[in-house]
């Protein structure tokens, strides 16, 4: 039964212009109101508790309440809430890029830190092209992703996210970001070997570069896995080819981890341990704190900044924000840290990670189940309800809307991409927790294939 304060909640929700936001239904919305966290589970302003299936966004790491992290904060809000990071600096920010420092692979042992993932995927872009600027090469500035890639909101982030319906009414920088396909193996066609997809991606890479002209190609943006476009996997030796192909034509190769850093891979960072790559700017966010308050960073390669210090040009990367290195949020990325080492919780992720992606498999059986991928404790369940294997927009919607609906009130949340059931539980959930989450999934599609079938919304080949 719906509380009346869910209800008021719910209508004033309505002044809350959400990231996203489908303005024809604006007014109309009647959103979930969660009130609390606990472990791996949040409760809603009904009392119904549910399962934290995309652990806030790909976030709550640790868990939600944890009295540590509270307190963490708390000593460093008493201690000193705020300094300006332009003229001075504190400890909480120099031990944190110190930490970094430690934990990220290679010679990446500079941290600029933002407010997020977007303005950490924006800074590292600025960077490369104040790099270029100042070793004198102004026409090296474009800058190639991927479709179905997904980088950010701020202008230059958004431009090199390659999901086309994020842009349909939004302006982006299209003269000097280009796209390539994304190397999802499932779009291999089924008479072409792993290798041959492979060479066809890194060729159509380096084609893109020649048309460009290796001259103006500045960066290459990459995210270890395309987390958003939906757990999308590219095939084995894909990155290490693709920074290879960098390597031979200078060009910058930004391994976006905003996602995959802090765990969930079962590392601190994915691009060396788990593909295999020293990639030379490693973004990152969302985990570094594990939710608890904003913090994003770029770590940046010694040898790039030593290229900018050997031109003595004096000049000044201009670019930074009033939250920059901010002494309470770099307090909770550093009692986060602690916690995730002091308890394992890396060694927890690689040993429950293949029993979450084997139970998942379990679902292909359901009929509406056209695919279920994932790696580490990050997975994607994608449905399809036109038996014809064509896929429709609005039946894609509907599916995803219905399981979605049955989900939550069976107690697990889910995060829906349309048709695609996205989970990235915290990294500290037990076996015991991923077959509630599997079966309330399987429940789930169950329900909203009965509503289906009811309905005679399937749509026959």
């Amino acid at each position: 039964m719906t509380d009346s304060n869910t209800i008021t909640l719910q209508s004033g929700d309505n002044q809350f212009l959400h990231p996203w936001e489908d303005v024809d239904n604006l007014g109309k919305h009647h959103r979930t109101v969660v009130t609390e966290g606990d472990g791996v589970y949040i409760t809603d302003s009904d009392g119904n508790r549910l399962l934290d299936g995309p652990a806030g966004m790909w976030c709550i790491n640790i868990g939600h309440r944890r009295k540590e992290m509270a307190d963490a904060v708390s000593r460093q809000i008493m201690a000193l809430t705020y300094v300006s990071p332009w003229s001075l600096t504190n400890a909480p920010a120099v031990e944190l890029a110190q930490k970094l420092a430690q934990l990220s692979p290679g010679d990446l042992n500079h941290a600029f830190f933002t407010t997020g993932g977007s303005t950490a995927v924006d800074s590292a872009l600025r960077f490369i092209m104040f790099r270029n600027n100042v070793l004198g090469n102004p026409e090296k500035k474009h800058v190639i992703s991927r479709n179905n890639a997904y980088h950010g909101s701020t202008f230059l982030a958004a431009s090199a996210s390659g999901k086309a319906r994020d842009k349909s009414y939004l302006d982006t920088k299209t003269d000097t970001f280009h796209h390539i396909s994304d190397p999802n193996i499932l779009d291999k066609p089924a008479d072409m070997d792993d290798a041959a997809w492979l060479g066809l991606k890194v060729a159509e890479f380096e084609n893109k570069i020649l048309e460009v002209g290796p001259d103006k190609v500045a960066a290459f943006i990459a995210e270890p896995v395309l987390a958003s476009g939906g757990v999308l996997l590219a095939p084995d030796g894909y990155h290490a080819a693709c920074l290879e192909v960098c390597r031979k034509f200078d060009i910058i190769y930004i391994s976006d981890e905003v996602v995959t850093a802090f765990g969930r891979l079962g590392h601190y960072f994915s691009s060396q341990a788990v593909f295999g790559i020293q990639p030379d700017i490693i973004t990152c966010a969302k985990g570094i704190t594990s939710g608890y308050v904003p913090l994003g960073a770029f770590l940046v390669s010694d040898r790039l900044i030593d290229d900018i210090q050997k031109a003595e040009s004096g000049a000044c990367f201009s670019n930074g924000f009033t939250y920059s290195g901010h002494p309470v949020a770099c307090a909770a990325a550093l009692k986060n840290l602690e916690i995730m080492e002091r308890e394992g919780i890396l060694e927890h992720v690689r040993e429950v990670a293949p029993y979450f992606q084997q139970q998942l498999q379990t679902l292909r059986e359901l009929p509406v189940v056209a695919d279920v991928r994932g790696i580490g404790l990050m997975a994607c369940v994608e449905c399809n309800i036109n038996r014809s294997g064509e896929r429709e927009l609005s039946l894609d919607h509907e599916i995803g809307k219905r399981i979605d609906e049955h989900c939550q009130r069976l107690g697990l949340l889910v995060r829906p991409i349309v048709n695609m059931c996205v989970m990235s539980p915290p990294l500290i959930i037990s076996r015991e927790q991923i077959d509630e989450l599997v079966d309330k999934l399987r429940r789930g599609i169950e329900l909203a294939m009965s509503d289906i079938e009811r309905d005679g919304i399937w749509k026959e080949g």
